[in-house]
């Protein structure tokens, strides 16, 4: 049976290797909202490093093939989620599909594209989780179409306390890789944080509307 904990800190090791997972306490990056961030997660960038790209989608894989053994289609997330889901259904060899954020304006207006049957059994690939909100819309979504959604498997998490809430209240099981934690603590063994800035990235984590930890 696969463990998580067996490859979470080689794949967050790997993501900081690649600035796939940028950490920059002293100077944050600032996020749409305003808010200040000391965290820039892009892991697009795992596409263009075939022996990471490799693993990450190997292990999603395996994780989906131990948790959800009865999957039958699997479903990215637009955009970012879309080309690890259909590496991993070629892998697995299923169907996949993917999940607009909203639906198309013209055509079929359709927002979920890929042929997908009442009842079937999905599983949704996302490449990063947050706050959750895009995530549990995806699966709100399959769902009205007449999914059976039996989880979702990303990449990272940040391990929020708003995402988490959210995963609670739409049933929704989450599996990441890797998450914010465990990336710090490598973050901080190799150099490309200082130890004391750990704590510093928890607060962030914990409530990213409060800025203090910027001012720490």
């Amino acid at each position: 049976m696969i463990k998580i904990s067996k490859f979470k800190k080689k794949i967050a090791e790997n993501l900081l290797r690649i600035e796939a997972v940028f950490l920059r306490p002293e100077e944050p990056f600032i996020w749409a909202s305003g808010i200040k961030s000391p965290v820039y997660c892009d892991n697009r960038l795992i596409l263009t490093a075939p022996e990471i790209r490799e693993d990450v989608e190997f292990y999603i894989a395996e994780v989906i093939r131990e948790e959800f053994p009865d999957a039958e289609v699997i479903m990215g997330t637009a955009t970012a989620g879309i080309a690890h889901a259909a590496i991993i259904a070629h892998i697995m060899n299923l169907p996949m599909g993917y999940v607009r954020t909203g639906a198309k304006t013209h055509g079929r207006t359709n927002r979920i594209e890929g042929k997908l049957e009442k009842g079937q059994k999905v599983v949704v690939v996302e490449d990063l989780v947050s706050t959750g909100g895009s995530s549990v819309d995806a699966v709100e979504a399959l769902r009205e179409a007449g999914a059976d959604v039996l989880g979702i498997v990303s990449i990272m998490t940040y391990g929020m306390k708003k995402g988490k809430d959210r995963m609670k209240e739409a049933d929704v099981k989450c599996i990441s890789l890797t998450d914010f934690d465990t990336v710090a603590e490598i973050a901080a063994k190799h150099g490309y944080i200082n130890e004391k800035d750990i704590e510093r990235l928890m607060k962030f984590r914990d409530n990213p509307s409060d800025e203090s930890w910027f001012n720490k």
